[in-house]
């Protein structure tokens, strides 16, 4: 795994965006005062991959990954592994309640060729490559099959974090062990042995279906092959002999067909003449078309008498009055008197009235002189009132007043104290005051009801008189109206009697219609006698249409039955002729079938010397035709086409069974191969060297780096699988690793670091390769001599150009050393980074 570019928003102490690019760093270093955030970006890096830093522990989780007051934390690397680039995203919430979760994780697939400049153009998701991983869950096996590590391997071995650098070291053998059979990728040859394994027991089942297969070709020999082409040559000769007697089968046949027809014919004229009878009662039927006939002629007559009856009593009415104007005039007489009474009713009506409003006149006329005198009275009482406030204001400031002092209202000098007055009335004037404005309400209140009665009387008055006046306007209307009228009971009369008269239009023009129902009935009866006459005569036509080919007589066309009678007679002496023939044809025929059956025998007998069943079974001479030529002509090529069959299906699987015997000894030789490849690969002394020849390789470079660092001091050795380190300067002893001090635990741990880095890519055989390691620690307990050992043999290794180193230190003297530099600053908001070198 290699980085190229690291963006950062609202993690931990960069609050503000902040990118890294790691472009072309092939050998880095971060540097900045402590707590700037150097080790932040480790845990960046580690966090977009695998969620987790190993800084963070599990007390507070991803919490830690919010700036302070921040609700979203953002993360997104650009990194390198195998020779394919990928894009890895987080994005942690705060939400409402103050939980913080993962609101966002994903890994994309970039293209290839994709400049990661790009993504500084605001590039959306979609465009970045295909998913790989859409949430968090997804992401771990995603991050596992990109990186080639678990998060555990990859902060032992390419990001090492700070407490965690002697992890390696010190780990367990079994850890260990299984460290390097992932970063060796020694898991494929598990699934070479699972493959081998699978092989040979597809061979094995091969194999077995082969065996089922031949077991199935037995009888495919020598000897079946040549008893099937004997019996193509024996069949072959059937063939011709059936085609040079099928020319004697097709004449009887010929014959037999020619008889066969004659007695069908026969058959037919007898079938045809048996169906001529004449139908029952023929002789009533023209009898009753000739009643049907009579009745529609009588109806019809009886409608012409009832419509003149009808017309004559039509003609009497019409010279009547019209009913209507003279019930208009019966209404008009009836009207005259009712308006007459209510008009004489109204008179009196209109005259009460006017003595009403006379009188309410008056009442109001009184009404309204009593309102005035109350009025007068309210208002004398209202002077009296104010009087009296006077009086009582000028008694309450004379008790202020002094002789020879000035008044204290207007300021002029008082001569006299005037005397007081007798006791205040301003309580009488006011009680006073009350009564006289009741009183002064209750005659307004008399003048308004009596106002409302001289109004209701006016208006009752105003309509009575209006009313009046129109009934006698439609009383002078009705006189002009009725002034021809010969009187309301000579008018009643008249009405009587044209009443009577269309009483009898009405029974006339029942009559017409039950005459005209009767005249329908009888002609739809003549309709349908006619239509069964009709029925009749189609019923002799087709019955002498089937018969016309033998000449039957013509039909007399006035008379049914007379038709009929002679057409029987005529049919009864052609069937005794039909009978006689029949007797011949028969006799014909039964000749005819012995000859054909003698021939279709003659030609089964050869089917039998060839041991092929006749085609159709052995017919019963007498009782039916014999096959049909082509019917033995057909089965004997097919019996010639079965046997070339059959000769070509021996051959084919005696063909199919010499290749079948060549595929199981294939298959039996595969199954050998793959079995005895899984046995091998099956042992665990395989795996065990391989990982002994790793462990021996990394041991011998850790050794060679830290003999430099230690100024040739100490080498690495392992002993079943525990790391110990010889001291030559104390007589070559044997020391435990955990023995050793701080800064003998730092070189040894960088020298094995460092050793894993160069070995690994020329011992893995999967895409699980070191392509960067990064050191953070300080580098502070170092002496002089050895920084500067440290520093060549990073560079040595930055050199090579197969993976990217980095650093992170606050020692200036190794920072100078390194060409790139990631400089960290943080001010009272936010970190920053910049770089600078190369």
């Amino acid at each position: 795994m290699r980085p190229l570019r690291l963006d950062l928003a609202g993690f931990t102490v960069f609050r503000d965006e902040t990118t890294v690019d790691f472009t072309d760093a092939d050998f880095f270093a971060l540097v900045g005062p402590t707590g700037s955030g150097k080790s932040t970006i480790l845990d960046a890096i580690c966090f977009a991959l695998y969620g987790v830093v190993p800084r963070w522990g599990s007390s507070r989780g991803i919490a830690s990954a919010l700036a302070p007051s921040a609700n979203e934390a953002r993360v997104r690397l650009v990194f390198e592994s195998a020779g394919s680039r990928y894009v890895a995203t987080r994005v942690v919430r705060r939400d409402a309640r103050g939980a913080v979760k993962t609101g966002n994780a994903g890994l994309q697939l970039m293209p290839p060729g994709f400049d990661v400049t790009r993504l500084d153009t605001g590039m959306s998701p979609d465009d970045l490559g295909d998913v790989l991983a859409g949430s968090a869950a997804e992401m771990e096996q995603a991050v596992l099959d990109a990186v080639g590590l678990p998060y555990e391997q990859f902060t032992t071995c390419v990001l090492l974090p700070q407490g965690k650098f002697a992890d390696f070291l010190h780990a367990k053998p079994a850890t260990r062990q299984q460290i390097l059979v992932n970063l060796l990728g020694l898991h494929v040859y598990e699934r070479v042995r699972d493959r081998a394994t699978a092989r040979a027991g597809q061979a094995d089942a091969a194999r077995d279906a082969v065996d089922q297969l031949l077991g199935g070709l037995a009888d495919a020999d020598d000897d079946a092959l040549a008893a099937a082409t004997e019996r193509v040559s024996v069949l072959r000769d059937l063939s011709g002999a059936v085609t040079d007697a099928l020319p004697d089968l097709t004449r009887a046949q010929q014959a037999v067909a020619a008889a066969s027809a004659r007695l069908a014919e026969v058959d037919a004229d007898i079938d045809r003449l048996g169906r001529v009878r004449a139908p029952d009662a023929v002789a009533a039927l023209a009898e009753a078309v000739a009643t049907a006939r009579t009745t529609a002629t009588d109806a019809g007559h009886a409608v012409v008498t009832a419509e003149e009856h009808e017309e004559k009593v039509r003609a009497e009415l019409a010279a009547s009055g019209d009913p209507t104007t003279l019930r208009l005039l019966v209404r008009a007489h009836e009207e005259h008197d009712q308006v007459a009474a209510d008009a004489t009713k109204l008179a009196s009506a209109v005259r009460a009235a006017e003595g009403e409003h006379a009188a309410a006149t008056a009442a109001l006329r009184s009404a309204r002189t009593a309102a005035a005198a109350a009025d007068d009275a309210l208002e004398q009482a209202r002077r009296a009132y104010q009087d009296a406030q006077t009086a009582q204001r000028a008694e309450a400031l004379r008790t202020h007043l002094v002789a020879g002092e000035p008044c204290p209202v207007c300021e002029q000098p008082v001569d006299a104290v005037p005397p007081i007055a007798p006791g205040s009335r301003l309580a009488e004037a006011e009680a006073a005051g009350h009564a006289a404005r009741a009183a002064a309400d209750r005659a307004r209140q008399v003048v308004t009801d009596s106002e409302q009665a001289v109004r209701a009387v006016e208006r009752a008055l105003d309509q009575a008189r209006a009313r009046h006046e129109h009934l006698g306007t439609r009383l002078s209307q009705l006189d002009d109206q009725l002034s021809t009228s010969p009187g309301r009971d000579a008018l009643l009369t008249e009405l009587t009697a044209i009443g009577r008269l269309q009483e009898r239009l009405d029974q006339a023009g029942g009559a017409v219609r039950r005459a005209r129902e009767a005249a329908r009935q009888a002609q739809r009866a003549a309709a349908e006698a006619e239509q069964r006459l009709q029925a009749g005569w189609r019923d002799f036509d087709t019955c002498r249409d089937a018969v016309a080919g033998l000449r039957p007589p013509a039909a007399d066309r006035t008379d049914l039955a007379a038709a009929w009678r002679a057409l029987a007679d005529w049919a009864t002496g052609q069937l005794d002729d039909r009978r006689t023939a029949r007797a011949a044809a028969e006799l014909d025929l039964t000749t005819a079938n012995e000859a054909a059956a003698g021939v279709s025998a003659r030609i089964d007998e050869l089917f039998d010397a060839a041991g092929e069943p006749p085609p159709g079974g052995r017919p019963t001479p007498g009782t039916g035709l014999p096959v049909e030529p082509a019917g033995y002509q057909q089965a004997a090529v097919l019996a010639v086409e079965r046997a070339e069959g059959e000769l070509r299906r021996i051959g084919d699987r005696v063909d199919q069974a010499a290749q079948l015997r060549q595929r199981r000894a294939r298959h039996d030789h595969d199954a050998q191969v793959a079995r005895a490849l899984a046995g091998h690969l099956r042992a665990n002394n395989f795996e065990r060297w391989l990982l002994t020849e790793a462990l021996d390789l990394l041991v011998q470079g850790a050794s060679r780096i830290l003999r430099d660092l230690s100024s040739g001091q100490y080498e690495l050795v392992h002993d079943k699988g525990e790391f110990f380190v010889v001291d030559h300067h104390d007589a070559g002893l044997r020391r435990g690793v955990r023995t050793l001090s701080g800064g003998e635990t730092f070189q040894a741990s960088l020298a094995l670091a460092l050793a894993l880095s160069e070995q690994l890519a020329g011992m893995s055989t999967t895409a699980a390769s070191l392509e960067s390691i990064v050191l953070d620690e300080g580098f502070g307990s170092l002496d002089a001599a050895t920084l500067d050992t440290v520093a060549a043999t990073l560079e040595g290794l930055a050199a090579r150009g197969d993976r990217m180193v980095g650093l992170v230190t606050h020692v200036p003297a190794l920072a100078e050393r390194v060409p790139v530099r990631f400089e960290v600053r943080k001010d009272a908001r936010t970190a920053r980074v910049q770089r600078s070198g190369l």
